[in-house]
């Protein structure tokens, strides 16, 4: 077998991102359950604002998906060149959320994956670092993805 393109493989990586964020878009997956509820915003869609907010394990679903928001921002800055030093604690600020925050939160959970998408596309293959954060960037999808699915499924036993 060749060698595959890079053009390839960053498509490879933005398939595995969408499979994290969106759910598999076919009947198998390279990670996830199938369907689109397994990924983040499917399984996010079903939670309610106090459901976000209850701690499980030591943190709320609520303070992953603020985490999620900021780091997706500062990896489509990374991808594009901004090494700027971010204040990841602040990531973790929030923990609970009443409706309305809940629906805002959700929907820059999906602003921020579109344009993490577009860094990616347009920057990932311009350096090793960017190339880097691309990969670490899917891979941090992954983990918080699995942490919340566990979570939610924690707050489901008796």
């Amino acid at each position: 077998m060749g060698a595959i393109s890079l053009d390839l493989v960053i498509e490879q990586l933005l398939a595995v991102l969408r499979e994290g964020v969106e759910g598999p878009p076919e009947r198998w997956s390279y990670f996830t359950d199938v369907g689109a509820d397994a990924g983040l915003l499917g399984t996010l869609a079903k939670l309610s604002a106090a459901d976000a907010s209850r701690p499980w394990g030591g943190t709320t679903i609520a303070a992953h998906v603020y985490h999620i928001n900021f780091s997706l921002a500062v990896s489509a800055a990374w991808i594009r060149g901004d090494r700027t030093p971010q204040n990841w604690q602040e990531s973790w600020r929030v923990s609970t959320v009443d409706d309305t925050a809940w629906s805002q939160m959700l929907e820059q959970l999906r602003s921020a994956y579109h344009d993490l998408r577009q860094a990616m596309a347009s920057h990932a293959s311009s350096g090793v670092e960017a190339m880097g954060g691309a990969i670490g960037a899917v891979a941090h999808i992954a983990y918080h993805l699995g942490a919340i699915r566990q979570k939610v499924a924690f707050s489901r036993q008796p």
